[in-house]
């Protein structure tokens, strides 16, 4: 259930608003420090840009093919460039040295995550062979006709000889049969660790094992079947322990939790950051030791990790960070970490620097963005319920409203997840609230990341509970420090969000109109029905048939009597996560109780609705639909 690590598609900037912001994607930085490598563009074609450290100065850009895609940077131990190139017909894997860019190798279908070897003389590359979409749950599935079940992609591992002439027949290394997420080499080049599954590969992450692969033959060996999910397997420099971040994580991409090892012969994990009051990210294994990013509170930290001591924290700010697979990049000796940072009043740059000078270290070094105009005040709140320390944010409009003014709260999908800052622009739905007088409240409630482990799993088995006690007392302490009317109150949120905003809708008045996108308003049906059913187990502790009273006492459904709030639905029609009957038994309950509704199925949409024009009439729907019953309520 998607979020990732935004709040929702309501809050997300639309591609003809964002055409006046420098874009960065997929940052690397270079195994020496001194170099970093992103996607950039200003809203149209993106170009391979090659930046110095030091300063941001453009260096080199890389540009081979003019209707392509670019995507999967990763820097080759010598200093030289692996990326992919796509177009419709297939990707192309590309190899750039210092003068010259060449095709190592066509895959007749999809790609991800290019790792050149340790001794850099072959490239590991994640393929799916005539892919039936694209890779992920959130992505619109397939058409749902003849056999179900019997045929799944395959995403498995493949690696070419950068040496030899451009390879165009894929023979893939890992076996078939089994789905390969991530992986890492292995430092004297003969193997790989990774996290695998056999099946659907949509499905069984939330099942995924932690596994050996050898780089010659193929062959798979278990590592370890650790207790929870994991993230980022990365090999120690000495090549005996494997790291991995491990914790309650309801979407592959939205990683959080603690930092585990385990022997890379095989062995029983450890925790080595057990207890933390915050949530690590990001890990790299560099030969100066484990560099990790972390959120504490409503700060990202960039810091080194020593088992068994507390990270010790460099870079510190308020504020979101991407880069590559993670949330920052670290020089191969560990010193230098790079990153594209945002907050809601700045819109993203590149930061770099050493990681060991909080003062004087990582710092802004691109300056693209830096007219962009400030829409929103952004203010962390904090507050405390039921013994939890719980986070969130508010975003006022730069020009205070006179009076009291109406408030729109955005729950963030997941539920394993975070509301973290983005810049906000004027084509966002966040930006178009804040224009339009309302003040956005931005929650971070049981359940979410950046307290802590213990408090990620304190929703289990209580979905909309105590995670619905923390919004309402959040609320609270927002007007208790804010001119928020309380009387013209609206909620939002997608994916888990949408089934907060279904659930309340039982649960509460204090609302006057909802806004659900992609919601799930019936546990029980949604079990027997979506694509993803293994996330639900972690959460529930049982399957549905096993325990389908728990799974009856959280579906809004079940108590539609008590629901009167306005609501608008929204959900894509090939959405696999949660599909589009979960929004028409909801839209039908309200109908059936002459409760004002409108619901809206996206053709050929997946997961939240993301095409620019479908994502466009969203925002323009849920903008009125707040417009009519909150505005005006009494």
């Amino acid at each position: 259930m998607r979020l990732i690590l935004a709040a929702t598609l309501l809050a997300s900037t639309s591609p003809a608003a964002a055409q006046a912001l420098h874009q960065y994607g997929g940052l690397a930085i270079s195994p020496t420090g001194d170099r970093v490598a992103a996607i950039e563009s200003a809203g149209g074609h993106g170009v391979v840009t090659v930046r110095g450290t030091a300063d941001g100065r453009v260096l080199r850009t890389i540009d081979p093919c003019k209707t392509c895609i670019y995507s999967g940077l990763s820097f080759a131990p010598n200093g030289d460039l692996v990326f992919l190139v796509r177009d419709t017909a297939a990707v192309r894997l590309s190899y750039a040295d210092a003068t010259t860019t060449r095709t190592i190798a066509t895959i007749p279908g999809i790609a991800q995550t290019p790792r050149v070897s340790p001794d850099g003389t072959r490239i590991a590359l994640l393929v799916t062979l005539g892919a039936a979409k694209e890779s992920g749950a959130t992505q619109a599935g397939v058409r749902m006709i003849g056999e179900i079940g019997e045929k799944n992609d395959e995403q498995r591992l493949a690696v070419f000889d950068i040496a030899k002439t451009a390879a165009t027949t894929v023979t893939p290394l890992s076996p078939a049969g089994r789905y390969v997420y991530e992986y890492d080499w292995t430092p004297d080049g003969r193997g790989f660790v990774a996290t695998t599954a056999l099946g659907n590969g949509d499905n069984n992450w939330w099942v995924a094992t932690l596994d050996a692969i050898d780089a010659r033959t193929g062959a798979v060996r278990p590592i370890a079947k650790p207790a929870t999910q994991l993230n980022q397997p990365r090999v120690s420099p000495d090549g005996r322990t494997v790291a991995y971040i491990g914790g309650l994580m309801s979407d592959f991409g939205s990683i959080g939790g603690d930092v585990f090892t385990v022997p890379l012969a095989g062995g029983t994990p450890r925790n080595i950051t057990a207890g933390a009051k915050s949530t690590v990210t990001t890990i790299d294994w560099t030969a100066g030791g484990l560099r990790t990013v972390t959120l504490a509170g409503d700060s990202i930290q960039f810091g080194t990790l020593t088992p068994g001591q507390p990270v010790a924290p460099g870079f510190a700010k308020p504020a979101s960070s991407a880069a590559g697979d993670g949330r920052a990049v670290f020089s191969a000796d560990g010193r230098v970490a790079a990153a594209v940072v945002q907050d809601y009043e700045h819109a993203p740059a590149i930061y770099a620097g050493p990681v060991a000078a909080p003062a004087t270290g990582v710092r802004q070094i691109t300056h693209d963005n830096d007219a962009a105009p400030v829409l929103a005040s952004a203010r962390s709140i904090a507050w405390q319920n039921e013994g939890y320390d719980v986070q969130g944010w508010l975003l006022a409009p730069r020009t205070a409203p006179a009076g009291k003014a109406p408030m729109i709260t955005m729950v963030h999908g997941g539920p394993s997840a975070a509301s973290m800052p983005g810049y906000v622009s004027a084509g966002s739905t966040n930006g178009a609230l804040l224009k339009a007088g309302y003040y956005v409240f931005l929650p971070n409630p049981r359940g979410s990341y950046g307290q802590g482990e213990a408090f990620t799993a304190a929703n289990k088995r209580d979905f909309g509970g105590g995670d619905l006690r923390d919004i309402l007392a959040g609320i609270d302490a927002v007007e208790r420090v804010a001119p928020v009317d309380d009387a013209r109150l609206g909620l939002g949120g997608c994916s888990y969000g949408g089934f907060m905003a279904m659930w309340t809708n039982t649960q509460t008045n204090r609302f006057k109109a909802i806004v659900a996108g992609a919601g799930l308003s019936n546990w029980v049906s949604y079990y027997g029905t979506n694509g993803i059913d293994q996330w639900l187990l972690p959460f529930f502790g049982k399957t549905m048939y096993d325990d389908i009273k728990a799974y009856e006492d959280v579906s809004a459904v079940y108590q539609a009597k008590k629901a009167k709030t306005p609501t608008f639905i929204y959900v894509g029609e090939r959405d696999i996560e949660v599909p589009p009957t979960q929004s028409i038994e909801w839209w039908h309950a309200l109908k059936d109780r002459n409760v004002p509704v409108s619901l809206v199925i996206y053709p050929d949409a997946g997961h939240c609705v993301s095409a620019p024009e479908q994502a466009s009439d969203v925002r323009a729907r849920s903008i009125a639909w707040f417009d009519r019953y909150v505005k005006g309520a009494k």
